[in-house]
C-alpha cells in the first residue's frame, strides 16, 4: 500500500539496465535468462518494456513471452477488432472522448489475469493509457460508499440481434450459436432471456475483489461505465431520450435492484483518476498490465492512435 503524497508508477525495463540487445531477441534473451516476470508484475502493478524495438511482425513472438495462453475477449461491452491470435485492438471510442478507469472484464464471472499492450503508433498529440493501483483507489473512495457498495451490483445488458446501437450479442461473444452463448453465460452464473430485439443478460457481481497471490482487496467494477451518471452530458440526454431505463444498451444498479446516487458513480470516477499514472506512448512500448492490480484508462487524442491489446486468463 503507498503511503500518503506517495505517486504509484509501473517499473520500466531498458534494455540497457540489463545489458541486453535493444531488440526483439535482446526482450527474448531478457525473459529466458530469468527475469521474474511474475515476481516483478505482482511487485509493481504493471511492466513498461522500453527500446526493444518490437515491430508488427515481431509483436506474435513477444505476446507468447509473457502470455503463452492468449484469451478471446469473449463478453466485452466495448467495441474492438480482432486481428487475429486474439489480438485486439484497444476499444474503439471517439477520440475526443476519455474513457475512465476500469479492469478489464470486472463486471464478468471472469476476468483476464494479464493484459499486454503495444504501441504501434502513438497519437499526434494526448492518447495516453493512464493505470491506477486498485488497491489505493479503493482506500481513496469515501468510507460511505465504500459501504453502500459492499453487497454488489447488478449488470444489466440488452445486446441487439444485428441491428441497433452498440454491439450485438454475435459481436460480444463473438459466435452467431445461441447454444454456445446460453452455455458462457451458464457457467458465469448470469441470468439471460432471449427477446424479439436480441439478448438480455443480467449479472450480479461483487464491487471488489482480492488479488489470488498478495490477497489485497481490490476496487473492481465498472460501475461509473454502466451508470448514465458516467456518460458525457450530451449523450447521456440521447441515451435517455432513446431508451426507457429497462432498455438502456447497458446499466448498473446495487445488487437489490435499488438504484446508485450519481453521486456516489462522480465520487467513485474522481478517484480512480485522482492517482493515475499516464503511459505516454512511443512506438514499440510494450506495457504489461496485472488486471487486478491495475486498472486503466484512455486519454483524449488528436491523429492516428493504434494500440493493441492481447489479454490470459
Amino acid at each position: 500500500m503507498m503511503t500518503e503524497g506517495e505517486q504509484w508508477q509501473p517499473l520500466v525495463v531498458l534494455p540497457t539496465a540489463y545489458d541486453v540487445a535493444p531488440t526483439p531477441q535482446g526482450l527474448s534473451d531478457l525473459i529466458g535468462n530469468g527475469l521474474d516476470v511474475d515476481g516483478l508484475l505482482t511487485e509493481h502493478r504493471a511492466l513498461l518494456f522500453k527500446g526493444f524495438d518490437i515491430t508488427r511482425d515481431t509483436l506474435d513472438g513477444a505476446i507468447d513471452l509473457f502470455l503463452p495462453n492468449r484469451a478471446a475477449y469473449t463478453h466485452g461491452n466495448t467495441p474492438r477488432s480482432n486481428l487475429g491470435g486474439n489480438i485486439y485492438t484497444s476499444t474503439e471510442y471517439p477520440a475526443d472522448q476519455s474513457i475512465s478507469m476500469h479492469n478489464e472484464l470486472s463486471y464478468a464471472s471472469a476476468w483476464p489475469s494479464r493484459l499486454l499492450f503495444y504501441c504501434e503508433q502513438p497519437a499526434e498529440t494526448g492518447g495516453a493509457t493512464p493505470l491506477a493501483d486498485a488497491a489505493n483507489w479503493l482506500q481513496l473512495i469515501d468510507l460511505e460508499v465504500r459501504d453502500a457498495f459492499a453487497g454488489g451490483l447488478r449488470y444489466a445488458q440488452n445486446l441487439h440481434g444485428g441491428r441497433g446501437l452498440g454491439k450485438s450479442w454475435q459481436q460480444t461473444f463473438e459466435t452467431d450459436n445461441r447454444d454456445e452463448v446460453e452455455a458462457f453465460l451458464a457457467e458465469g452464473r448470469s441470468s439471460w432471456t432471449w427477446t424479439s430485439t436480441g439478448l438480455r443478460v443480467t449479472q450480479e457481481r461483487a464491487a471488489t475483489t482480492h488479488h489470488p497471490v498478495t490477497g489485497e482487496e481490490v476496487w473492481f467494477n465498472q460501475v461509473d461505465q454502466w451508470h448514465p451518471a458516467g456518460l458525457p452530458e450530451d449523450v447521456r440526454t440521447i441515451m435517455t431520450q432513446m431508451f426507457t431505463e429497462a432498455d438502456l444498451p447497458q446499466s448498473v444498479t446495487f445488487r437489490d435492484g435499488s438504484p446508485i446516487p450519481a453521486e456516489y458513480v462522480l465520487h467513485v470516477r474522481e478517484m480512480g483518476w485522482k492517482q493515475a499514472y499516464d503511459i505516454d506512448w512511443e512506438t514499440s512500448n510494450l506495457a504489461l498490465v496485472d488486471n487486478v492490480l491495475a486498472a486503466h484508462a484512455r486519454r483524449p487524442y488528436t491523429g492516428e492512435r493504434r494500440v493493441l491489446v492481447a489479454m490470459s486468463a
